[in-house]
């Protein structure tokens, strides 16, 4: 794989809401790789507004409920709001992720405001089959 660029997308979504975030250029040789990924509440000095976020290959896997098990979810972040003051947070990304096609964030704040997301991705140009295959790869498998 030849990396030719880096991406940062990201935005605000009301509480409980998944956003699909367009990556598909229609072609197949290439694909991203997150990096890093964070969210941040609406207001990051109020108590109790603790935030998770999860991204995930299908809108159906994007849900509050981090499922590591769920191959379609590659990315799970959250941050603690302590009273008077805001408290860093972080992500896990997992490290054999590449998304051919679009991604799906959905973000919950425990103080019903809305959801701040930043997300850092790497281009890739590689094969058409390791592509198809990725694509696999990030589809539900059920049996």
């Amino acid at each position: 794989m030849k990396k030719i660029g880096e991406y940062t997308c990201r935005g605000q979504v009301k509480n409980d809401t998944t956003r699909r975030i367009t990556l598909f250029d229609g072609r197949f040789d290439t694909g991203y790789k997150i990096v890093d990924f964070r969210v941040y509440p609406d207001e990051p000095y109020t108590p109790a507004a603790d935030v998770v976020g999860v991204l995930a290959t299908e809108a159906s896997a994007a849900t509050e409920d981090w499922n590591l098990g769920d191959q379609r979810q590659v990315a799970w972040a959250s941050v603690d709001i302590r009273t008077g003051g805001f408290a860093h947070g972080g992500g896990t990304v997992d490290p054999d992720n590449f998304i051919v096609e679009d991604l799906y964030f959905h973000g919950r704040n425990g103080d019903s405001g809305e959801v701040n997301y930043i997300i850092t991705m790497e281009k890739y140009q590689t094969t058409d089959w390791r592509g198809a295959l990725a694509m696999v790869r990030n589809s539900s498998q059920s049996s």
